[in-house]
């Protein structure tokens, strides 16, 4: 799973369809966990050309962390709009 965005960088790339992966998931108390999102060109895994770090809520009895993680990237104004693929 990921999210795909167009994104430009603060440098200035812009990355046209880019692919937004969710990686690292770290559940750090009953109630929070912690993730990394790499960005990527055109679905590739390496290299990533951005690299963000996000703390949310986490639910035991909800979805998997995964899933969470997902859900809450898209509430972000960073990922607004971008699409599951």
């Amino acid at each position: 799973m990921a999210l795909q965005k167009t994104v430009t960088t603060p440098q200035g790339f812009t990355a046209t369809n880019a692919y937004h992966c969710v990686e690292a998931i770290r559940i750090t108390g009953k109630t929070a966990m912690q993730f990394n999102v790499y960005s990527h060109i055109d679905g590739q895994t390496v290299p990533f050309f951005a690299e963000y770090l996000f703390d949310c809520a986490y639910d035991v009895n909800g979805a998997n962390p995964l899933a969470q993680a997902y859900e809450y990237l898209k509430t972000q104004p960073e990922f607004a709009g971008a699409t599951d693929c």
